[in-house]
């Protein structure tokens, strides 16, 4: 008695539906792996290529009326841009905002800024800094 094969005979029906689901998918990923390469090499050169000026908050001395921001900049020789600089009360309540310029051929400033503020200000809180 003989038992009869179920498998079909290897290359004479072309590919079984595995092998082509198989390929396909290995198709797929290999398109969504490029495109996300690309997105992540688009974003690192959009936000650290671009970026002409930092800046950080040294320290702040609060005052009643004002607050004296000590501000490191770094930027680009010939760059010129703003940061902008934001006070709160005791509360929350944002109680003074303000744009400061920098421009010049330095690449590194130190400048103590003065935020007005409409009430007493306990923060000073570096927002960004933007080129122009």
């Amino acid at each position: 008695m003989s038992t009869a094969s179920t498998r079909l005979p290897e290359g004479r029906y072309g590919r079984s539906s595995d092998a082509r689901s198989d390929r396909t998918l290995k198709v797929v990923g290999t398109v969504l792996g490029v495109a996300l390469l690309a997105l992540i090499g688009y974003f690192g050169y959009y936000y650290v290529g671009q970026n002409k000026i930092s800046a950080e908050v040294i320290k702040f001395d609060a005052g009643q009326d004002a607050v004296n921001v000590h501000l490191e900049v770094r930027k680009d020789a010939g760059a010129s841009g703003y940061c902008t600089l934001r006070s709160q009360a005791e509360n929350g309540a944002e109680v003074g905002r303000a744009d400061f310029r920098f421009d010049g051929d330095a690449t590194r400033i130190d400048k103590v800024v003065t935020l007005r503020t409409t009430s007493r200000g306990t923060t000073a809180e570096l927002l960004g800094c933007h080129a122009d």
